[in-house]
């Protein structure tokens, strides 16, 4: 959320987040937002803490890439920080750092085995699965892109029953 303007358009950008200080108390805060997602028809379900807070879109509304939004309170002088993330499901957000992680870990070991059959004079032709796996990390990056984008509406969602809750418009960090 590099940018959220009045039409609230999200660009790219794993994990976005946002800091609004508002004149209200956590406890305040925690009555206002579960009051919204008692309302009848709410389009967010959730659940409040005394300091912290998850929201996301309904499970029958759910798709793979829905988003969710993890909110912490912090009392201030004169109100409460709300910071808030948005993000992946932890399953979608766990495989894709697993997959990051096995990249990784994938090119350190052939850099290592092929660095080392050049310096004993061997072939080194198992260098060329760097390059493969580059290849591959970038393909699992534009995925994760375009299932943002996918989720983007809900995402905006999220945002619009925030703005609701605190009754002003947030903007990002």
């Amino acid at each position: 959320m590099d940018q959220v303007a009045g039409d609230h358009e999200f660009q790219y950008r794993i994990r976005p987040r946002f800091h609004v200080e508002t004149k209200f108390s956590a406890a305040q805060l925690k009555q206002k937002i579960e009051a919204q997602l008692n309302t009848e028809n709410a389009l967010i379900t959730g659940w409040v803490d005394a300091h912290y807070a998850k929201l996301s879109i309904p499970h029958a509304n759910q798709h793979y890439w829905s988003p969710y939004l993890s909110l912490s309170f912090e009392e201030i002088e004169g109100g409460t920080m709300i910071r808030g993330r948005y993000g992946p499901r932890q399953t979608v957000w766990t495989m894709f750092v697993f997959f990051y992680a096995f990249i990784g870990f994938a090119v350190m070991i052939i850099l290592i085995l092929g660095t080392s059959y050049m310096s004993l004079g061997k072939s080194g032709a198992i260098l060329w699965l760097v390059p493969v796996l580059v290849v591959i990390f970038l393909t699992l990056y534009l995925v994760s892109y375009f299932g943002q984008k996918l989720g983007h509406d809900q995402m905006v969602t999220l945002h619009h029953f925030m703005e609701k809750c605190l009754g002003q418009e947030i903007t990002d960090d």
